[in-house]
């Protein structure tokens, strides 16, 4: 284990070496970052991809390792919850597929997107479809026959096929080969059968005409729930699944184990490319990013906030501010856009000479009690002393 210096990746690896960045490992070790760079150790060191077409061997494995991680530490939900943010990153880059990841740039949000967390997202929607049991021998016999030698996608489809005893071409062909994701669309009617029960009929729809996966069907009745699966081939596949308790609703996919699209996503996405473009200090496409949030839905705060942040780096104050109390005017989800927004609003009230509304902001950013990323230190420190305006940065 080697710490190396402020400014370096926060990890890397090399045979029997991994090297982490301070800001990795202190004031706390990010347990993420360790599980991502320990299991490098085989998936990168020990099994190593023939092209970088095939990097997400390397990279999807190593972050679906940090998921593996989180389950083990703090379970099944907290797993799925960050499998979801996962995914979010997946479609931020939907007209690539993985297989031809060797045109993105090297290091570039693009190919980490494409290689890691699509990567990430593929091998967890294989898990669902093969089982645990067989997952976990897949990646065994993989690290087994593959090391230290160079493999690619058709060798782990081989292998995968041979543990699972099951045809995956589909499945490599639509996650690996293909690009976008579907968005399912729900028609159904409710039956009274005359012995028993009732029958729900119904078809999912969705735009890929080469699309098949099994897709999990929630059906909240009057009594427990039912569970079914259907096969959706296609752009539209009917199912027929009976139930003993009225049903009252039925979902689709209601664990998130298929990569799909639905309208709370498409927001995600928009405002996490926006992100990726804020990384790269291209703000113009930031802003149209985070536009098309707010296309989708008016009252997200969190595209407010983003905006806000863009113009406030802009230093275009009044945009800044407009687009700040929009945030608190919204939806409030995260609820951290409230402590920051207030934050925020009272250093520029401060840049423009108006002390005292700046002092009602930070007093009603702790009134908040929300500290998240030391938002009531903050706030308190302004109390005291005046935020200054930062020095324009060209562009």
């Amino acid at each position: 284990m080697i710490e190396t210096e402020a400014g370096a990746p926060k990890g890397y690896v090399a045979p029997g070496l991994i090297f982490l960045a301070p800001n990795a490992i202190s004031p706390v070790v990010s347990t993420n970052v360790l599980a991502n760079e320990v299991s490098r150790q085989w998936w990168e060191e020990l099994v190593s991809p023939t092209t970088r077409n095939h990097l997400w061997l390397t990279n999807g494995l190593a972050a679906y390792s940090e998921l593996l991680w989180t389950e083990h530490d703090t379970g099944a939900g907290a797993m799925n919850n960050a499998l979801k943010a996962v995914m979010v990153d997946s479609l931020t880059v939907d007209t690539v597929p993985i297989i031809q990841s060797g045109r993105l740039e090297d290091y570039s949000p693009e190919l980490w997107a494409l290689t890691g967390a699509k990567g990430a997202t593929v091998l967890s929607m294989l898990r669902n479809m093969v089982g645990d049991e067989k997952f976990f021998e897949i990646l065994k016999t993989y690290a087994q026959e593959g090391g230290w030698k160079p493999s690619n996608t058709d060798d782990f489809q081989k292998i995968a096929e041979n543990v699972a005893k099951k045809e995956l071409g589909y499945f490599f062909t639509e996650w690996i080969e293909s690009s976008g994701a579907p968005q399912f669309k729900l028609e159904y009617t409710v039956f009274r059968e005359q012995q028993k029960g009732f029958r729900v009929m119904g078809k999912i729809t969705q735009d890929l005409d080469t699309f098949r996966m099994p897709v999990d069907l929630k059906i909240t009745t009057e009594g427990s729930p039912e569970q079914a699966k259907v096969d959706v081939v296609g752009t539209s596949s009917e199912f027929s699944v009976d139930t003993f308790g009225k049903p009252k609703t039925v979902e689709i996919d209601p664990n998130s184990m298929v990569l799909h699209y639905e309208p709370d996503i498409r927001v995600k996405v928009a405002i996490r490319k926006g992100e990726q473009f804020v990384e790269l200090s291209e703000l113009g496409d930031a802003l149209k990013e985070y536009q098309k949030a707010l296309e989708t839905n008016r009252q997200s705060s969190l595209a407010h906030y983003r905006m806000a942040e863009v113009y406030f780096l802009q230093q275009t104050w009044q945009s800044a501010i407009n687009e700040f109390r929009e945030s608190l005017n919204g939806d409030l989800d995260p609820k951290w856009t409230e402590v920051w927004a207030h934050i925020n609003m009272g250093r520029i009230y401060d840049i423009s000479g108006s002390r005292d509304r700046a002092v009602n902001e930070y007093n009603l950013a702790i009134r908040t009690k929300d500290n998240t990323q030391g938002a009531q230190a903050e706030a308190a420190k302004l109390l005291k002393t005046p935020y200054e305006k930062p020095k324009r940065v060209e562009q």
